[in-house]
C-alpha cells in the first residue's frame, strides 16, 4: 500500500510552505504562488516551520538557509528523515560547496538568491514534475523494476531491500534511480543523467550528479566506497551494471 509517496491526480491543488525570515520576500512569494492556484503557508523560522507542518502538511518545502536560530541544512536533514515531501533550497551564498552540501542533506533542487519568482515556479513545477507525476498506462503494467534482490515501486515511489525493508528515497535519488533502472548496463554521461532526470536545458552542474549518486550509493550498495551496483567508467560517467527485471 502506498504511504506519504502516494501520487496526485494533476487537478489536485498544492500546498507550499515558504521558510524565510526576509517577510517582504514571503509577501511576494506568498501571494505570487497564490495567484498561480498554490495554497501558501508561510514561517520565518524552523520552531514556526514545524508548527505550519503540523497544522497542513505541505506538498513542496521551499527553505532558505541563512535562518534566525537553527539553520536551513540541518532543517532539510531533519525534514528528510521524517518525511518524503520535495525540498527546494534558497540561498544568498552562490558558492559550489554550499550548493553540494544541501544536495547531500537531500534537497531536490537550489535556487541562489536574487532570483525571478518565475524563475522559482518553473523550478517548483519540474520538482513536482518528477515527484508526483500523474501515473500512466506503463505505470500500471509495469509498476515494479527489481535488481538484485531489490524493488522498486514507481506507483508508490518506494524503494524496498532484499530483506524488504522500506529504503526512503528523496525525488533526486528515485529519479536517478529509475533513470539508472530503464537504461541498465549502459554507460550514461553526466550530461545524459542530467537531462533524463531535470529536462533538457536545465541549468544543472555536473557535481550535482556525482552527489546524488553518492547518497543512491550509500542507500543501495553493500559497500558504498567500492560500489558494485553503480559503477563509474573513466572518461565515460556511470553504468548500472546489474540486469532489471519489471513485473
Amino acid at each position: 500500500m502506498c504511504s506519504f509517496f502516494d501520487l496526485k491526480g494533476p487537478a489536485t491543488v498544492s500546498r507550499l510552505l515558504i521558510v524565510d525570515d526576509d517577510m517582504e520576500i514571503l509577501s511576494l512569494l506568498k501571494k505570487f504562488f497564490v495567484q498561480h492556484a498554490y495554497e501558501v503557508d508561510v514561517a520565518p523560522d524552523g520552531e514556526a516551520m514545524w508548527a505550519a507542518i503540523a497544522r497542513n502538511r505541505p506538498d513542496t518545502l521551499i527553505l532558505d538557509l541563512m535562518l534566525p536560530g537553527e539553520g536551513g541544512l540541518s532543517l532539510c536533514q531533519k525534514v528528510r528523515a521524517q518525511m518524503g515531501i520535495p525540498i527546494i533550497m534558497l540561498t544568498a551564498m552562490g558558492e559550489l560547496s554550499d550548493r553540494i552540501v544541501g544536495l547531500e542533506l537531500g534537497a531536490d533542487d537550489y535556487l541562489t538568491k536574487p532570483f525571478a519568482p518565475r524563475e522559482l515556479l518553473a523550478r517548483l513545477r519540474a520538482v513536482q514534475r518528477r515527484t508526483g507525476e500523474p501515473i500512466t498506462a506503463s505505470d500500471r503494467t509495469r509498476p515494479v523494476l527489481a535488481f538484485a534482490g531489490w524493488h522498486l515501486d514507481i506507483t508508490c515511489r518506494e524503494l524496498r531491500s532484499p530483506e524488504n525493508v522500506m529504503i526512503p528515497l528523496s525525488g533526486g535519488e528515485f529519479d536517478l534511480l529509475v533513470v539508472f533502472l530503464e537504461h541498465p548496463q549502459r554507460i550514461l554521461t553526466r550530461e545524459q543523467l542530467i537531462d533524463l532526470t531535470h529536462g533538457h536545458g536545465h541549468d544543472a552542474f555536473d557535481r550535482s550528479i556525482d552527489v546524488q549518486v553518492s547518497r543512491l550509493r550509500r542507500k543501495i550498495e553493500p559497500d558504498s566506497k567500492r560500489p558494485d551496483l553503480i559503477r563509474t567508467v573513466r572518461n565515460g560517467g556511470y553504468m548500472f551494471s546489474t540486469q532489471v527485471t519489471r513485473s
